[in-house]
């Protein structure tokens, strides 16, 4: 079943009774997860893609006069992801995931899941996080602030205390290989779940747009809420284009 209509009764009963009937749930989130939140996606009007070019990791590696233009663009647009809040969107998600055995897979750098609620053990990042970094060899973990306190004051480029190695936020920039080790928590969940629910992705970013087709060919139930359609809309279960933050609570209102 799919529908287009907003808010429709039907839609958020049938989205309420696949919940419910559900032993365990995989959130696949993207950017419109988030733009709720004020965090502009890339690609709209305002994202980071239509005011930068973006840095290759091959480029970042081997050039410092590219590590530290990516460092200045991370600072000049840091303030809307550090200042931004989890919306109903994702309070709703942190509430469903707290009631059994389910799983967040995301899209999403900007660490609103935690801030919501969801256990740490729960969430997997496919696409890192932007919120601290790390060492690109040794894989230690560095806060942002006292990285920004050297870089503008000083002009340091961070460089890794223990081995020396080159510090980059800890997010996966183009051209750089997709974390293994999520990948395969990522897929381990995936293929154990039973409901598919995609919150605000465009599905076009492989491979992690991939997940959702393993998860239906799998036999799992496919649901997609995102406000434009996706190339993935003819195989789901139940599409709705809507305002996550408006459908995911009214479908949770529905099951008490």
């Amino acid at each position: 079943m799919t529908s287009g209509a907003a808010g429709n009764r039907e839609t958020i009963r049938q989205l309420a009774a696949f919940l419910a009937r559900s032993r365990r749930i995989v959130f696949f989130t993207g950017a419109g997860t988030s733009t709720e939140s004020g965090i502009p996606d890339f690609r709209s009007p305002g994202g980071i893609w239509t005011q930068y070019q973006p840095i290759e990791f091959n480029d970042f590696m081997s050039s410092e006069e590219m590590r530290r233009e990516s460092w200045r663009r991370k600072f000049a647009t840091d303030a809307t992801v550090s200042s931004a809040k989890p919306n109903a969107g994702h309070d709703a998600v942190s509430q469903i995931v707290a009631t059994g055995d389910h799983w967040v897979v995301t899209q999403n750098v900007d660490g609103l899941h935690q801030k919501s609620g969801v256990p740490e053990e729960r969430i997997v990042e496919l696409h890192g996080n932007a919120t601290y970094a790390r060492c690109l060899d040794c894989g230690a973990r560095y806060e942002l602030g006292p990285i920004r306190v050297k870089f503008e004051g000083a002009g340091a480029l961070p460089v890794c205390t223990f081995c020396a190695g080159m510090v980059k936020t800890a997010t996966i920039s183009f051209g750089q290989p997709m974390p293994e080790k999520e990948m395969i928590r990522a897929e381990e969940a995936v293929l154990s779940c039973d409901l598919l629910v995609v919150l605000g992705s465009s599905l076009v970013v492989y491979p992690a747009a991939a997940f959702p087709m393993m998860a239906k060919r799998n036999g799992a139930t496919l649901v997609i809420v995102n406000r434009d359609p996706t190339e993935q809309d003819d195989i789901a279960d139940l599409v709705i284009h809507d305002e996550i933050g408006m459908i995911l609570p009214a479908a949770i209102a529905a099951l008490e």
